[in-house]
């Protein structure tokens, strides 16, 4: 089902992104990353940068991987970032610069690519959110919002998708062992003063399990969900846990 299909993953160039790029290659995809800088990862990728908070620039980007990989199939908005802070000091450019990337990018890649997989009667899309996407936390309100609002817009996209054979689905990861929780350990050790191995313990028991999210575990169920053909699901990782997306 996948092999030979044209899947483009954005923020596609470390950490959950490059994995997932990196399962869909094994499964015989022509795989298209998508992110600010593209680096090259050693893999063989079509590489585009893109801002994916500007509409011009995805357009772009798109059009370059279309070029390279022909129509998009498969796509995958991971792309995103995250900074954590007190709402008292979360100015207006944080929360643009948050909300752009992790959810007017997702908005404006699926509708970029919508149509092309409407015609092929065939698509997949799998949002990555987060667990902030459930639930709150302190210092995050920016990300929290930017995640639950993409667990708002798969919601909604669900029905749209019905019978179209293009399904969305959601994955929702804890904190994983990857850069971006660097941040989340340095800002706890700052705060608190405790070593950063205390701090990625406190982080792991927030998850469900008590522990750490793998990247492999994350590529495993993107690659799950695409082959599957559900539509509407939504799965918490590193706990097994999956129900089904509320249609609205």
């Amino acid at each position: 089902m996948i092999t030979g299909k044209h899947a483009v993953v954005t923020g596609g160039g470390r950490g959950i992104g490059l994995a997932i790029a990196r399962a869909l290659k094994e499964k015989g995809a022509h795989v298209s990353i998508v992110s600010r800088s593209a680096p090259d990862t050693g893999d063989d990728f079509f590489r585009a940068k893109a801002d994916v908070s500007d509409e011009a620039s995805v357009s772009r980007a798109l059009d370059a991987c279309r070029a390279a990989n022909g129509p998009v199939a498969i796509l995958v908005n991971d792309a995103g970032i995250a900074q954590g802070a007190p709402l008292k000091r979360t100015d207006k450019a944080m929360w643009d610069r948050i909300i752009g990337t992790n959810l007017t990018g997702t908005y404006l890649c699926t509708r970029m690519v919508i149509e092309e997989m409407f015609a092929a009667k065939w698509g997949r899309i799998v949002n990555v959110a987060s667990l902030a996407g459930l639930y709150g936390a302190p210092y995050i309100t920016a990300y929290t919002a930017s995640k639950h609002g993409i667990m708002g817009f798969t919601r909604a996209l669900v029905p749209e998708l019905e019978g179209s054979g293009v399904t969305a689905n959601a994955i929702c990861p804890g904190y994983v062992d990857t850069d971006m929780m660097e941040s989340a350990v340095a800002n706890i050790v700052a705060r608190t003063g405790m070593d950063a191995s205390q701090a990625r313990e406190q982080l792991a028991q927030m998850n469900p399990g008590g522990r750490l999210a793998t990247l492999e575990e994350i590529a495993n169920a993107a690659v799950s969900l695409i082959e599957s053909g559900e539509n509407g699901r939504e799965v918490v990782l590193p706990d097994p846990r999956e129900s089904t997306l509320d249609h609205v």
